[in-house]
């Protein structure tokens, strides 16, 4: 018998456990032979008496709530910011389209040790220990700084023939791309180190304040969009330089909001500057651990994406505007998963640290539950009214008619999307990332590039092959997500 598992079996309240559990617990105490995992399944598949689905969901919308409305209000400053460069015309959408992978590709080191650092806070939040949870936030902004510096650097160098190799398609378009990218890249820091900040304060739970400075750094990116792309008020003229550099300003107001936020003093994660900031190599390794595999993970995905959009980039500047804006509009779509996520991932994290999987199971799939019913509500959207929201970003009948008809797609996925970010969520939560870092490599690297090459140099369908190829990835992926949150092997991993 494992030792962490008996240990957790005896923890557990006799009084307060249902009668499966008590069995199980009288199965450990006997010396029977019944494998940990079994033993393991009898505790967590019921929900310990006088815990209600009422008090459950009511958690879990606690958190998501904050980070739903942060992340949709997030998008749609984007979305705003598409639209206003949209006006230019489409060589605009391109260059400011071209730029996204290269960005993602950049953030990919940092990001992934943010999944750590969530996950981490989140288990030592459930233990109850600050002091740990402190030092894993101060251990990850150290470990941001250091990576984003290298990015930073890497990718201003290296702009044009980033945006070169994303196939743009013309001169002006490259021109204009590597300017937007250089500008990003001037402000990478702050942006990776307002995302630590954010990972942790969502792994104690507290979506809210991370709400609070991301809307407000959005408000100031939109009013700048404005100053800077068309040269209202004064301001200089700038177009896609204006709305790069409105991005930037936007991100260092998050970055100074949030570093007021946790140097406060009465938050669960505080930030204190008197506090060790010297490496302390058994936090990092235990960061490593975890975000290391969510490394691989994202490394797969950026190179199956920018496969991918260097395919529908060979369809033509038209088409490939079509694609960015519904990719932008999909994105939008994303909110409700991820913000479900930060939910999943919390909970999960928190009630492992507890040594409760059978609370980590209740509150995952009440999660999922949830983040699905919201998602049908999002296709019907979509899929009825996909031409009116295409002809918010451009006036262009060949884009409108055709975005509408991607749109459709859009619809077709919005519950083996959601599926995926929530139950994927949990895993992270757990800390159980190689699984998620082999989904992705099957599906974003092989299936979603490998069909839209098919489908668009072999079958000639065009644009709508590359979104058949994007619905059979998410549908895959979904289905492989499920499989292994089912295995419950994630309510054992230790981190």
């Amino acid at each position: 018998m494992d030792t962490d598992l008996r240990k957790m079996l005896q923890w557990t309240n006799r009084k307060n456990t249902p009668k499966n559990a008590r069995m199980a617990l009288d199965l450990v105490e006997a010396g029977n032979d019944e494998n940990d995992y079994g033993i393991m399944e009898k505790v967590t598949n019921h929900i310990p008496e006088g815990v209600t689905s009422q008090m459950l969901y009511r958690d879990i919308v606690r958190i998501a709530w904050p980070s739903f409305l942060e992340l949709m209000l997030t998008q749609l400053a984007s979305m705003v910011d598409m639209m206003m460069v949209g006006q230019l015309g489409s060589w605009a959408i391109t260059a400011v389209g071209l730029t996204t992978q290269p960005k993602f590709l950049l953030m990919i080191m940092f990001m992934a040790m943010n999944v750590g650092a969530t996950a981490l806070v989140a288990r030592y939040k459930g233990e109850g220990s600050p002091e740990k949870a402190n030092r894993i936030l101060r251990q990850s902004l150290l470990l941001t700084f250091v990576l984003s510096i290298i990015s930073s650097i890497g990718g201003y160098i290296f702009s044009e023939p980033m945006i070169q190799f994303m196939g743009a398609p013309d001169r002006l378009t490259l021109e204009k791309g590597t300017l937007y990218l250089k500008i990003q890249m001037v402000g990478f820091i702050t942006l990776a180190l307002t995302s630590t900040i954010t990972a942790a304060l969502r792994g104690v739970g507290n979506s809210r304040i991370a709400m609070a400075y991301n809307l407000t750094a959005n408000a100031v990116n939109v009013i700048f969009n404005y100053l800077l792309i068309y040269g209202h008020m004064g301001f200089p003229r700038m177009e896609v330089a204006g709305a790069s550099l409105a991005t930037v300003i936007g991100q260092f107001v998050a970055f100074v909001l949030s570093m007021a936020a946790v140097m406060r003093g009465n938050q669960y994660i505080t930030l204190r500057f008197r506090d060790s900031f010297k490496p302390d190599w058994k936090a990092i390794k235990s960061i490593f651990n975890i975000g290391m595999p969510a490394m691989v993970e994202q490394i797969f995905m950026r190179i199956g994406v920018i496969v991918y959009v260097k395919t529908v980039a060979s369809l033509g500047t038209v088409a490939y505007a079509t694609h960015q804006i519904c990719m932008n509009i999909q994105a939008m779509s994303f909110m409700n998963g991820q913000a479900f996520a930060v939910s999943a991932t919390s909970l999960v994290g928190q009630s492992l640290g507890k040594r409760r999987p059978d609370m980590a199971q209740a509150y995952s799939s009440r999660t999922n539950r949830i983040s699905m019913a919201v998602a049908f509500g999002l296709a019907l959207v979509f899929f009825f009214l996909g031409k009116f929201i295409v002809a918010l970003y451009t006036s262009e009948q060949e884009v409108i008619r055709q975005g509408a008809g991607i749109l459709m797609f859009v619809a077709l996925v919005q519950p083996l999307q959601s599926s995926q970010f929530t139950l994927a969520g949990a895993l992270r939560g757990a800390g159980d990332t190689r699984a998620t870092a082999i989904i992705t490599f099957i599906t974003v690297m092989l299936i979603r590039p490998g069909l839209a090459m098919l489908t668009i140099y072999l079958f000639n369908w065009g644009l709508e092959g590359a979104w058949l190829a994007l619905v059979a990835d998410q549908f895959v992926r979904s289905l492989l997500v499920l499989f292994r949150y089912k295995t419950g092997k994630w309510k054992s991993i230790k981190v």
